[in-house]
């Protein structure tokens, strides 16, 4: 197990961040503790996965700062920005494996690309860390011969084959039936467990998840943080929009009108398709 200094924070400071002229997020205050597992939670398209695009160092934010233990990230020399990224490991959303490349190939691509080690050495280190993860015996299968939940656990091993001490995972259990969304979080505490400073930053919407894996929360909401704080201190909440958001209520008063999908016109000429 590696020696790690001692655990980042991750300081957001008047952050701005979107794309092109259209601002996703404003005025962002607010702290990642280092050596914990903090939850982005929100609403579809608030912009959790667009914070981490930015946290992570993959896009430059429009304004603000964001601060590795007291690093301006973006301010850095090249060389020290590259030096501070080779300590994070990235779960994307889909596992983003790579279709040519075996698992294990997977898995040991960014030993292969960063260092010199041999191709057995790397073999060795890819097949030990997707037992980490349950996969050892599908070292030699391509990603179209897995399942969903086997291209997630895939991708977590990729992430931290490295053995980071900040790991980012985008929507870990998204697309996952409940067992397997189970299994990684199991995997995210097991890890928690071996590697006790190590940082997780995980973006989700998945409120079972949440409630197993949350040690910090942020909650944005409409370009906004509306909570940063505990997960306890965040059940405990009287916001009325978190009390909602936590017990999946709708908003009080909102009505919705059902109407048929498709135009009159169009129903008859699929009618008359479906006869015919």
């Amino acid at each position: 197990m590696p020696e790690y200094p001692v655990p980042w924070d991750i300081r957001l400071e008047h952050l701005r961040v979107g794309y092109g002229s259209r601002v996703v997020l404003d005025d962002v205050n607010a702290v990642l503790p280092g050596g914990r597992i903090t939850v982005i939670l929100g609403e579809s398209g608030c912009g959790k996965s667009t914070l981490l695009r930015h946290v992570i160092g993959l896009s430059r934010p429009m304004a603000g700062r964001i601060l590795y233990g007291g690093q301006d990230l973006f301010a850095l020399p090249l060389r020290q920005f590259r030096r501070v990224r080779r300590r994070f490991g990235v779960l994307f959303q889909d596992g983003a494996l790579l279709g040519s490349l075996t698992l294990a190939e997977n898995v040991g691509l960014p030993l292969a690309e960063h260092t010199n080690l041999s191709g057995q050495v790397i073999r060795e280190a890819a097949l030990r860390t997707l037992r980490l993860v349950g996969l050892g015996d599908f070292a030699d299968f391509y990603p179209n011969e897995l399942s969903g939940g086997m291209k997630k656990r895939g991708g977590l091993a990729r992430a931290i084959v490295t053995e980071p001490p900040i790991l980012f995972c985008d929507e870990p259990t998204s697309g996952l039936d409940p067992i397997n969304a189970a299994q990684m979080d199991q995997l995210l505490l097991d890890m928690r467990a071996v590697y006790p400073d190590r940082t997780m930053i995980v973006v989700s919407h998945d409120l079972a998840s949440v409630a197993r894996i949350a040690e910090h929360v942020l909650v944005l909401r409409q370009g906004r943080v509306v909570f940063s704080g505990t997960y306890p201190e965040l059940r405990e909440s009287g916001d009325a929009y978190l009390r909602r958001f936590m017990e999946r209520k709708a908003e009080h008063g909102e009505e919705r009108t059902v109407v048929s999908a498709a135009a009159p016109e169009v129903r008859r000429a699929l009618d008359a398709w479906l006869q015919g």
